[in-house]
């Protein structure tokens, strides 16, 4: 009873919002408003030598009853944000994992290695011209969809994913896969939905016609206005896109029935202007959805952000924030889906011990049906995670995911938004360092910054117009 306490600080962040204070229990990903009983228990917890239970009573006591400081107490301790000094409270046991079987949803097609452009900073590692276009055939993207049923077979709900290069330049075999998996998925009382990224360039109204047809998720890559876009997403013969991506994705918006459009954009040097790219995209051409993607380690360095241009991306993204901030008390959303995305983690509670589905949930498959962590790592030097006769290689796959689970010695193990970021995108990592399994460590600062601002946004929509949720997550969350 009267053993001495510390506050547990490794599962405890504290944010404060106008003039309120919340706690973020790291462990669970978990959002509390933070009471003035539980404030003074923790300052006083922290500010004395030697605190007990009856020396934090006496010190409130003037102030609360026995029975109240002993409730908020216990409370704290339940959630190992206070507990007996010396216990190594708050380090979580690393406990290797045992993949005996994947929970795979989600096979990404890599359906031909040709693309039509030809991106400064592209990190496809296997992309060809289209003249020496590698396509995946039909007999390997049938087996993709039988090694996701075999390795999987207790799921609802499956994801065939289409990517190249561009994919578009095999629209034969995306039609042949459709068919086959709508087929077969079918059969088992399952349902299975499609996706495609694309830069629009092929894209014709016969393409729209189908797609719209088999509710296939699009997204679009386009980097903001002609001025912007244009500086790096150029055609092989070196002429800029943007005028035939635009007019592509008018004529897309303009007949999609079946599901919202997103746009991706990729910041690279010296497009940090988000506003402007969102405006662009959201409101002149009218995508549903706008999300951002900095490049800080790709192949060319020349087109790596640098230091300070991360940081303006990161401010530039909460002027924005602002903005789908104001939206949402007012019932509306703007589409900026990094800021939704991280809203979203944050009122489903996710927590997440990897960073994501790469290597579980997701693999991506190469022309010859090698399967790898995800499509940025078709092509490269990374060791496969099996095949899609043979299916996934479980301890290949246990192996790296146990190395990047480990945080033993790692800043992760201390970090507070440990659990929403799992140490960042493997590619990330193995562009930067050489090793997909080591955590991303050279924007934390920004992160943990970008993450205190969706918690402020968050608690503000919570407490104005909590039913924002209802209405742009919950039915997200039951499509997904």
């Amino acid at each position: 009873m009267n053993s001495t306490l510390e506050v547990i600080e490794n599962n405890l962040h504290q944010v404060e919002v106008k003039d309120k204070s919340f706690i973020f229990h790291i462990p669970t990903t978990s959002l509390f408003e933070r009471d003035e009983l539980t404030g003074d228990i923790l300052s006083s917890i922290q500010g004395q030598e030697n605190p007990t239970d009856s020396s934090l009573t006496q010190a409130l006591s003037g102030r609360y009853s026995e029975v109240d400081i002993m409730s908020a107490l216990g409370e704290l301790k339940s959630l190992s944000l206070v507990g007996q000094k010396g216990l190594n409270n708050g380090v979580e046991e690393f406990v290797p994992l045992a993949l005996d079987s994947a929970p795979l949803t989600t096979v990404v097609l890599s359906v031909n290695t040709g693309c039509n452009l030809s991106c400064t900073y592209c990190y496809k590692e296997d992309l060809d011209v289209p003249s020496a276009g590698k396509k995946m055939d039909f007999k390997t993207a049938k087996q993709s969809v039988d090694m996701l049923l075999k390795e999987s077979p207790d799921q609802s709900r499956y994801n065939v994913v289409f990517f190249g290069g561009e994919p578009l330049s095999n629209f034969t075999l995306i039609k042949e896969v459709i068919a086959y998996s709508e087929e077969v998925f079918a059969a088992k009382g399952k349902i299975v939905d499609f996706s495609m990224t694309t830069n629009a360039t092929l894209l014709t109204e016969r393409h729209v016609e189908y797609f719209d047809k088999h509710n296939v998720g699009l997204s679009i890559s386009i980097d903001g206005p002609k001025a912007y876009h244009d500086r790096n997403r150029i055609s092989v013969n070196g002429k800029g896109t943007y005028d035939t991506v635009a007019k592509k994705a008018k004529m897309l918006l303009s007949k999609y029935r079946s599901r919202p459009i997103g746009a991706r954009v990729t910041l690279t040097t010296g497009l940090t202007d988000i506003d402007t790219i969102w405006d662009h995209l959201f409101n002149t051409l009218g995508f549903s959805e706008v999300g951002f993607a900095p490049v800080t380690s790709g192949d060319v360095t020349d087109y790596n952000l640098k230091p300070e241009e991360l940081v303006d991306v990161f401010n530039n993204m909460k002027k924005l924030g602002e903005k789908y901030l104001a939206a949402a008390l007012e019932n509306k959303t703007i589409g900026f889906s990094n800021l939704h995305q991280l809203i979203t983690d944050i009122h489903e509670g996710t927590k997440k011990a990897l960073p994501c589905g790469a290597g579980v949930g997701m693999v991506a498959v190469d022309h010859e049906g090698g399967l790898n962590l995800c499509h940025r790592f078709t092509g490269s030097d990374q060791p496969l995670l099996g095949d899609v006769i043979n299916g996934l290689d479980k301890p290949v796959l246990n192996d790296f995911l146990n190395k990047r689970l480990d945080k033993n010695g790692v800043v992760c193990s201390t970090c507070n938004i440990r659990n929403l970021c799992a140490g960042g995108c493997y590619h990330e990592s193995y562009a930067r360092y050489g090793d997909p399994a080591k955590p991303t460590l050279h924007y934390c600062d920004l992160m943990r910054d970008w993450v205190d601002f969706g918690i402020s946004v968050y608690t503000q929509i919570m407490e104005h117009n909590p039913g924002f949720y209802d209405t742009y997550i919950a039915p997200r969350k039951a499509q997904s």
